[in-house]
């Protein structure tokens, strides 16, 4: 049996660089940032783990943020728009499972993991990985091999196309579970 531990988390984002301007602390999700602040530059991240997105409605590139300070975030990152959205990400305790599939809506080679996988080319000769099915835990899925390059958050569900998600250009190469990470 698994359970979730809903302890919260406390992230704090800053307009400008090094902690500066106009802020706005978040324990929860935020789907769009633009009503708290204009820009977003530096964020503090005081307790737990969070997912920040580039778009609003937790859509674009994803980077994960565990706690410490990040006082020039977009430099770090590379992100151009700042960041937009947050989702909190609950730290889950028990089994973690998901399923990958090749092609799009559960389509192709398909393969069921418990645990990271650091390379599914070298593991499981798969070239792409378009839709999963997560049953179990909270994972993080990398664009390229040993869990590096832009990333995506998955949690239990279903997961048809991630190219239709916004991730059309990426190819997803490891998948990492989000545990003790926090």
């Amino acid at each position: 049996m698994s359970t979730t531990d809903m302890s919260m988390g406390k992230i704090i984002f800053y307009e400008d660089r090094n902690f500066q301007g106009r802020s706005y602390e978040c324990m929860s999700d935020c789907p769009d940032m633009s009503s708290y602040l204009s820009r977003c530059h530096s964020c503090r991240v005081e307790s737990g783990c969070f997912m920040v997105y580039d778009r609003p409605n937790f859509m674009g590139n994803q980077y994960f943020m565990r706690r410490g300070e990040y006082s020039d975030y977009m430099s770090m990152l590379g992100m151009s728009g700042g960041i937009r959205s947050c989702r909190m990400i609950t730290m889950h305790r028990g089994q973690f499972r998901m399923k990958i599939f090749e092609r799009e809506n559960f389509q192709g080679q398909s393969h069921e993991l418990m645990e990271d996988c650091d390379n599914i080319m070298e593991r499981y000769r798969m070239s792409d990985c378009m839709s999963s099915q997560v049953m179990d835990g909270h994972w993080l899925m990398y664009e390229q091999p040993h869990f590096r390059g832009r990333m995506m958050y998955l949690r239990p569900g279903e997961y048809r196309s991630f190219r239709e998600m916004g991730m059309g250009n990426m190819r997803f190469m490891s998948m990492k579970r989000i545990m003790d990470m926090c």
